[in-house]
């Protein structure tokens, strides 16, 4: 117990120096770049290297090495004192110590060592991968370990508690993997395996004690789960090989963005591929009913949002750069309305973890835009960070996008002023703003929505303004049968117009993503489907992850997120359910001066809209 004791003052003494942010300082003071306020999760050497080049990469490489050479060092110490007083003071003898003695018997000493240094290696490399934040830091800035394990090995053979053999194995391993596949994390995660292994070698051969393994294992189980997400997106094909650009605010000149999104159905939950092995875990348990779904959602409640995708190859006409990382969770669209204080709470730590990644806006996709008051409690909550629920651009390309489905319309010989328009989802922002815009050209319009109260409301809102229109506010979908032109944007998981629901020889305009229509509905006489809401970025859009809207197209809340980015006019912002006319009127404008095309008729987008929802952004709704 006494040498439990010695290890455990040795491993906080060891955590509280590798919790000092020297490499960091190092580099803020040499370069002006402040890790811990840009970018706190993407330290580390090549990183570093990256974004303000090699010689302050090296310098801060030097530091932490030192650190964990001295982190191991005062671990020693303070762990030998800590047993020296005790038994000085009386306390306990510990094992080969003279009674009042102050060091000990040479031959204990060297086991307590052993024990000693093995406890400091994991403190300090420990306090290096997640420090105690400093007063006045929120976040304080987290290494990826390269250098303080260095360190760390190096005090091991300097303490005689390891062979120079045993210590170069994790070197050679760490080089080999950093040569063969490019990747720094992968490098680290299997060069402390090496560590591992050789410890175990080195134990069977009497050449160490079997403290040093031990150590060695929970070194690397830290160091992996440091690296869990770098791991993760090696998988998804998103993580940047040695060499490659870093993914920082403003240090490459392009504009980063965040966008949160999340799967629709329970199959949609391994589109990552670091998440596809969850699929055979469904297959083998929840399918046969071995376990129960509820439980299964009961985790995702528990899952902190992850990077699972980058969006990149978005170019705009003046040459700059515009990037979005996708940060989702497996969160259910169910379950945003049976546990909204959960989803609030993983959208503040999504909204938290893009600025620490360093995005300058996030913007909240899907069923995410639909809670905290349509994004302001997010804002509220993450004042760091600009958040948005790309309402206003969707509302644009709506504007941009109605008077001519009109004007075709109107082109097949049907007279407007005699006309009925169906608007599904007319409680919501988006469909409301379309009832808005149509009134005056036709003479009917059905208003469709959960609350009556709400759509009497805004009926009445419609009569004071257009006299000669004659509004129905109704909660019967088959009300929509009646109208010749049906305009829907709803946030449901699912269709909610089938044939039964749409006459032939209708038009219908689907803002829903996933699609409110049916794919059936294209089989009814004479129906054609219009999607609405998506957007053709500039350039040549790329992404590990497929939103279902066809190639090189997203939805227009993720491209108001882009613009906001580009332009940083922040004050643009989407938020609660609100939309004003000058924000419309600016993202219009500026969505066309940067190259984004609105897309109104496109094989693509018709293709994607029918197939099954999987993972797609929808634009808020009710």
């Amino acid at each position: 117990m006494e040498v439990v004791l010695a290890a455990g003052i040795a491993f906080l003494t060891a955590f509280l120096v590798g919790s000092l942010p020297v490499g960091a300082r190092l580099v803020e003071r040499m370069s002006g770049w402040a890790p811990r306020e840009v970018n706190p999760h993407l330290l580390g050497v090549e990183n570093v290297a990256r974004l303000v080049g090699g010689g302050v990469a090296l310098g801060a490489f030097g530091l932490d090495l030192v650190k964990g050479i001295v982190g191991l060092t005062a671990g020693v110490a303070g762990g030998w004192l800590a047993a020296s007083l005790a038994v000085a003071g009386g306390v306990a003898p510990l094992p080969g110590f003279a009674p009042g003695g102050l060091l000990g018997a040479v031959a204990a000493a060297q086991g307590l060592v052993a024990a000693l240094a093995s406890a400091g290696l994991l403190g300090v490399v420990v306090g290096h991968l997640a420090p105690l934040p400093l007063p006045g830091i929120a976040v304080a800035p987290r290494g990826r370990g390269n250098a303080v394990v260095l360190g760390g090995l190096a005090g091991l053979y300097a303490f005689g508690v390891a062979p120079l053999w045993l210590v170069a194995v994790p070197v050679v391993a760490w080089a080999a993997v950093l040569a063969w596949t490019g990747y720094v994390a992968l490098a680290t995660v299997w060069g402390t395996i090496g560590f591992g292994l050789a410890g175990l070698v080195g134990v069977w051969t009497g050449a160490v004690a079997w403290e040093v393994p031990f150590a060695a294992a929970l070194t690397a189980a830290a160091v992996g789960w440091r690296h869990k997400a770098s791991l993760s997106r090696i998988r998804d094909g998103t993580e940047p090989r040695l060499g490659d650009p870093a993914p920082v605010r403003g240090m490459d000149g392009s504009a980063l963005a965040a966008f949160m999104i999340h799967p629709l159905s329970i199959e949609d939950v391994w589109q990552p591929a670091s998440l596809r092995w969850f699929r055979h875990v469904l297959e083998r348990t929840v399918k046969p009913g071995l376990l129960p779904v509820e439980w299964v959602k009961r985790l995702f409640l528990q899952v902190r949002p992850q990077l699972t995708g980058v969006i990149d190859g978005v170019v705009t006409p003046d040459g700059r750069q515009l990037r979005v990382l996708l940060i989702g969770t497996p969160l259910l669209p169910d379950q945003f309305r049976s546990h909204p204080d959960d989803a609030l709470r993983l959208a503040v730590q999504g909204a938290r973890f893009a600025h620490e990644l360093g995005a300058e806006v996030v913007g909240l996709g899907a069923f995410w835009s639909t809670i905290g008051d349509k994004g302001r409690a997010v804002q509220e909550a993450v004042p760091e960070i600009v958040v948005t629920n790309g309402g206003a651009y969707t509302a644009a390309t709506v504007r941009a996008a109605v008077p001519s489905l009109l004007k075709r319309f109107a082109a097949q010989g049907v007279r407007l002023e005699r006309a009925t328009a169906a608007v599904v989802g007319a409680n919501g922002v988006v469909a409301f703003g379309v009832a808005r815009m149509i009134a005056p050209e036709v003479g009917r319009v059905v208003l469709v929505g959960r609350d009556r109260a709400r759509l009497q409301r805004s009926a009445a809102t419609l009569r004071a303004k257009y006299p000669k229109t004659e509004f129905v506010p109704t909660t019967d979908l088959q009300e929509v049968a009646t109208a010749d032109i049906v305009f829907t944007a709803t946030s449901d998981p699912g269709p909610v117009l089938y044939p039964q629901h749409v006459k032939p020889g209708a038009w219908v305009y689907d803002l829903g993503r996933p699609a409110d229509v049916h794919p059936s509905v294209r089989e009814v006489p004479g129906v054609e489907v219009v999607p609405g809401g998506v957007v053709r970025p500039p350039g040549s859009m790329r992404s590990a992850i497929d939103l279902r809207f066809g190639d090189g197209l997203v939805p227009a809340c993720l491209a108001e997120t882009m613009i906001l980015a580009a332009t940083k006019e922040y004050a643009r912002r989407s938020l609660g359910g609100r939309t004003r006319t000058a924000d419309i009127e600016f993202f219009l404008r500026e969505g066309t001066r940067l190259g984004f095309e609105i897309v109104t008729r496109d094989a693509a987008v018709a293709s994607a809209a029918s197939r099954p929802a999987r993972g797609r952004a929808a634009p808020p709704s009710e």
